[in-house]
């Protein structure tokens, strides 16, 4: 097969899932307004941030009434283990100068998926380009829709949207954990570990504390 075959995929799958998952941004609009955020607020969290768990685990702390430092925390540590995707993709990506800013907003679960998935070093940078660009847009406009959207309705509680942001958390969430017995068992005790300081601590602080044990333990 050659290299204009293994292109051709590439930009096949990346725009697949980019289309695919991009449309997940309007449940995140969808919980951002029911959290309290603004429509604003909820689309500068998209364009800077763009990491979905990230997203909507700090839209559900503010939601919950939780102080907006540990919602933050907790969002930038779930947000770790993009570094360690960076650490993967940077030999394969080969980017430099500048542009090194710009490819690593783009270094999320998908794109890494997406680019280790291809079987040269030219498909890889086309199916990470494409998946990264596809996703962002489509993220970005979905998250503007459904903020747009939800914010005419006044009570958004009213049609059960409150669990939007949860239900959509664990459906990015799922598909990681189906296929690891190790992953599962961490998912698990970081459960546990905010089950239990819920009682004792305001919300948001309980997310942080279980993010902290499971980015320590991949770390490790």
């Amino acid at each position: 097969m050659g290299q204009t075959t293994h292109r051709s995929a590439a930009i096949r799958d990346g725009l697949g899932v980019g289309l695919a998952v991009g449309l997940s941004g309007l449940a995140f609009g969808a919980a951002a307004i029911t959290a309290g955020l603004g429509v604003a607020q909820a689309c500068v969290l998209s364009l800077l941030a763009f990491t979905g768990a990230s997203q909507f685990a700090l839209a559900g702390a503010v939601g919950a009434g939780g102080d907006l430092v540990a919602a933050a925390a907790g969002a930038l540590l779930l947000g770790g283990r993009n570094t360690l995707y960076g650490l993967r993709l940077a030999d394969l990506l080969r980017v430099r100068g500048p542009r090194r800013l710009l490819a690593a907003q783009g270094v999320i679960d998908e794109t890494t998926a997406v680019t280790l998935a291809q079987p040269s070093p030219e498909a890889a940078r086309t199916a990470f380009v494409t998946t990264f660009t596809s996703l962002y847009v489509t993220w970005n406009l979905t998250t503007l829709a459904g903020a747009l959207g939800t914010s005419f309705l006044g009570d958004p509680g009213m049609l059960g949207l409150d669990a939007v942001g949860p239900a959509t958390f664990l459906a990015i969430l799922w598909p990681r954990l189906a296929g690891s017995a190790q992953l599962r068992w961490l998912a698990v005790a970081g459960a546990a570990v905010a089950l239990c300081a819920t009682p004792f601590f305001p919300p948001g602080v309980p997310v942080l504390l279980s993010a902290v044990v499971v980015l320590a333990v991949l770390v490790r």
